[in-house]
């Protein structure tokens, strides 16, 4: 193991420890590590070496590929978190990564479905055949119902809904909990599937304790594979693909909550977000509705 990949793992094992950073926040910056890993390889370098100027063309060769603002931006964020580290740790006396400015990245507005398109597509997903469209309906009934991120979502243990809960106790970014409210379509939907879901059990594993198991590898379904699904009710219900993913249902869950006049800190703490910023982006996505209830509802706009 190289220097640079021994301090990498030393990296990510404080951000398991002392930032209780979720296990996909690891993942995504274990690939974000070796990606630059790989980068400064080709030039000779290894992370421990690396200088300012090879770091700098590493960021730019990231503009260069082509990949979203997003990506680049938590890759960018990821090499500097990993630089701050090592500088603490005294292992380097400098940072490579620090001269470089952080390119400014806009945000983009959500993409969301309407509540007309989002009863076809759970409507769609039902309609597939026997069991594998009792699951996907109740899979989509659950991350529109409830705001729940897709690694929430495949994550659920069937312990947490086998007594029919009006709520569930989620555990989210970072390893925080909320409390996530199930209403009674999404309850009725949880009912069907459980008569079902022993068909989706592995050969041997009656005590799989997923709730929504899999004959693949790790024992349940993948958020892959709900998307691969996703994408085919889609087609069905007469929607764009490209315009339907698991998050889209959480975007529109959020939504929908603030065009029927939902508190916007309520809003906040459903999704789990930390900082009310994050949330704030759905009030541009309502805003039209917004303006709409204002100039029907208001008393001056009643009587002009």
């Amino acid at each position: 193991m190289s220097k640079g990949a021994s301090w990498a793992e030393a990296f990510l094992e404080m951000m398991a420890v002392e930032r209780a950073a979720a296990k996909n926040t690891l993942s995504a910056y274990g690939r974000d590590l070796s990606d630059a890993t790989g980068f400064l390889a080709g030039r000779g370098r290894d992370l421990s070496d690396a200088s300012a100027e090879e770091v700098e063309a590493y960021f730019a060769d990231l503009g260069a590929r082509g990949l979203s603002p997003a990506t680049a931006s938590r890759r960018r964020a990821a090499v500097r978190q990993f630089y701050r580290f090592v500088l603490a740790e005294g292992w380097r006396a400098d940072d490579p990564s620090r001269r470089v400015e952080a390119p400014k990245k806009g945000r983009s507005l959500p993409k969301v479905l309407s509540r007309e398109e989002i009863d076809r597509l759970i409507a769609a997903a039902g309609a597939r055949d026997g069991a594998q469209g009792i699951r996907l309906g109740c899979m989509v009934e659950l991350a529109y119902a409830s705001g729940l991120r897709i690694s929430e979502l495949t994550g659920l243990t069937l312990a947490a809904l086998a007594r029919d809960p009006a709520y569930l106790i989620v555990k989210g970014k970072g390893g925080k909990e909320r409390l996530a409210p199930l209403n009674e379509t999404a309850r009725a939907a949880v009912k069907a599937y459980l008569e079902v879901r022993p068909r989706f059990l592995p050969k041997g594993d009656k005590a799989n304790p997923w709730l929504f198991p899999s004959r693949g590898v790790g024992g349940r379904l993948t958020p892959r594979r709900f998307a691969q699904l996703l994408d085919e009710a889609a087609a069905d219900a007469g929607i764009d693909p490209a315009r339907v993913s698991p998050h889209v249902l959480r975007h529109a869950f959020a939504t929908h909550l603030l065009e029927g006049g939902a508190d916007l800190r309520v809003v906040q703490t459903l999704l789990g977000h930390a900082d009310i910023a994050t949330t704030q982006i759905y009030t541009h996505v309502a805003g039209d509705r917004l303006r709409e209830v204002v100039e029907t509802k208001h008393p001056l706009a009643k009587k002009s």
